[in-house]
C-alpha cells in the first residue's frame, strides 16, 4: 500500500530528529548547543537525562513504524508526549524571549508535523479497519 509506505517513510524521517538531537545532548550535554559554554553540574545532568528521554521517544516512534496501522495507541500516547513538551517550549518563548532558530523549529515540530502525523496516522488506521471489515 503506497499510503502506508509513505506514512513510513515520513514518520522514519520525523524520528531523525530525536535520535540526533537526543543522542547529541546524551554524548555531549548543553556544551554542543551553540553559544552554551561550560553548564553547571545539575544542568548538565538534567540536560542529558531529558536527552535520554527525547532519544527514548525516537526510538519508541521508531517502533510504530513496521504496522504503523495498528500502533495507533501508542503513537498517540507518544505524540502527546511531544505535544505536551512543545507546548512547555511555547510557555518559555512567551515568557522568557524567542530561543535559537534551531528550538523554534523544534517547535514547530512538536506543535505542527507531530499533530498532523498523529492525525494522519489515525484515518491511515481507520481506512485499513473498514477496508478489513473491521
Amino acid at each position: 500500500m503506497i499510503e502506508k509506505r509513505l506514512l513510513q517513510i515520513v514518520v522514519a524521517l520525523a524520528c531523525i530528529v530525536p535520535l540526533v538531537t537526543g543522542g547529541a545532548g546524551i554524548l555531549s550535554g548543553p556544551d554542543w548547543l551553540r553559544g552554551v559554554g561550560s553548564a553547571p553540574v545539575d544542568l548538565d545532568s538534567h540536560f542529558r537525562y531529558m536527552s535520554g528521554i527525547f532519544f527514548s521517544v525516537g526510538l519508541a516512534f521508531c517502533s510504530c513504524i513496521p504496522r504503523i496501522e495498528i500502533k495507533g495507541a501508542r503513537f498517540r500516547m507518544l505524540g502527546g508526549f511531544v505535544v505536551i513538551g512543545g507546548m512547555a517550549r511555547l510557555w518559555s518563548l512567551l515568557s522568557v524571549g524567542a530561543p535559537s532558530q534551531g528550538h523554534v523549529l523544534g517547535l514547530c515540530m512538536e506543535l505542527g508535523v507531530v499533530p498532523c502525523l498523529m492525525l494522519w496516522q489515525a484515518a491511515f488506521a481507520r481506512r485499513v479497519r473498514i477496508s478489513q471489515g473491521a
